[in-house]
């Protein structure tokens, strides 16, 4: 294998795939980047055995192609240290030394025999293709991924769950704690459903940003494909049945509090620094247009209050939340009002951003209380 390449570009496309590569792999060819070149195509393939991350990138001065596989943090940390420049690479295939030229000078890394790096799950024939608009994709994600729990025992909790609709698509989170859905309009011309687990939504998020147009999904029951413009994101799907979470949604909390979203989060953090340290307790008195937010540490005598004004209608409550699931929430909601739905202090709160106009998607979050002790 030997090609010429742009430092910086082969740069982006590695540390794009290298977001795969674990700290710690079980089998020592998953710290390496496997790479193919065919004509002027470069192929880089990363995995960590659940998710793999295809790159490609269009490549000068084909002189042999071949597959090599690279050492991820020795192939980054050295293209990490050149400017811009072009890149000449070539492969010793009697004991695969990477070499990298450059104008003045060069360096040689040790690769390694490609044949042990692990295949690409293959989808099979029962399979579901749909395309979804990237911005629908991308909101679908940030608006949920947050909400999702790290738990051993109910692994369904670990991602996000999308139902596809014919015309609707929703994305669903939680940790059984708190809760996000979020609906939009789209014409998706099935119906199904999958979850996706957390580490690969979180590399589409970031993958998507450089996405134009809409994105094909392919799936099945253990596995799902994305095809972007320039990658391929594959991974196994988190199997079982997902919560019905339609039944926790409270359908009717009487009590309407309309507030500034920005100067509620701003209070909460503020209140919160004199929380108790092991329960976050925050507690929130609503009645006459005006929310009080009080905190206390009893073990160290220390408290905060502070009462911000409001539209409410409803009857006075008192309810207590924990203040980093308060923060979360309203730092994912994206206007500056939002609504917030109570019913009691033991049932959980609904909430909602207010737009201006008439929207094609709709987001909710569901926060349950916590107890208050008098």
């Amino acid at each position: 294998m030997k090609f010429t390449v742009s430092s910086s570009a082969l740069l982006s496309l590695l540390s794009t795939t290298g977001k795969v590569i674990n700290s710690k792999n079980t089998l020592p060819i998953l710290d390496y980047f496997l790479m193919e070149l065919k004509g002027n195509e470069l192929k880089v393939t990363t995995s960590d055995l659940e998710t793999t991350l295809v790159g490609t990138l269009q490549v000068d001065s084909v002189e042999k192609e071949g597959t090599v596989a690279a050492p991820a943090k020795l192939m980054l940390d050295v293209l990490k240290e050149c400017s811009e420049m072009p890149l000449t690479l070539s492969v010793n295939e009697d004991n695969w030394e990477i070499q990298i030229s450059w104008n003045s000078g060069q360096s040689s890394v040790p690769g390694a025999n490609p044949v042990s790096y692990p295949q690409t799950h293959e989808l099979s024939e029962e399979k579901t293709e749909v395309s979804l608009d990237v911005d629908i994709l991308v909101n679908g994600i940030n608006k949920t991924i947050f909400a999702t729990a790290d738990d051993e025992y109910r692994l369904v909790m670990n991602g996000v769950y999308f139902h596809l609709e014919e015309n609707e698509l929703t994305c669903v989170a939680t940790d059984a704690h708190k809760l996000v859905k979020f609906t939009v309009e789209c014409n998706c011309g099935t119906k199904a459903a999958f979850i996706l687990p957390k580490k690969p939504a979180n590399l589409l998020k970031n993958i998507l940003l450089k996405e134009e147009g809409e994105v094909k999904l392919t799936f099945d029951q253990k596995n799902v494909v994305f095809e972007l413009s320039n990658s391929t994101l594959v991974c196994r799907l988190i199997e079982g049945a997902y919560p019905n979470y339609n039944v926790v949604i409270p359908q009717a909390n009487p009590n309407k509090l309309l507030v500034d979203r920005v100067g509620l989060l701003n209070a909460i953090k503020r209140v919160a620094v004199c929380s108790n340290p092991t329960t976050n307790l925050i507690r929130l008195d609503i009645s006459n247009n005006k929310v009080v937010l009080a905190a206390q540490d009893v073990n160290f005598s220390i408290s905060a209050n502070e009462s911000l004004s409001c539209s409410y209608e409803g009857t006075p409550i008192t309810i207590g939340f924990k203040s980093t699931f308060l923060v979360e929430i309203l730092s994912n909601i994206d206007t500056p009002t939002m609504l917030v739905e109570l019913a009691d202090s033991t049932r959980a709160g609904v909430f909602k951003p207010v737009y201006d106009d008439v929207q094609s998607s709709a987001t909710l979050m569901l926060l349950m209380p916590m107890m208050i002790n008098a």
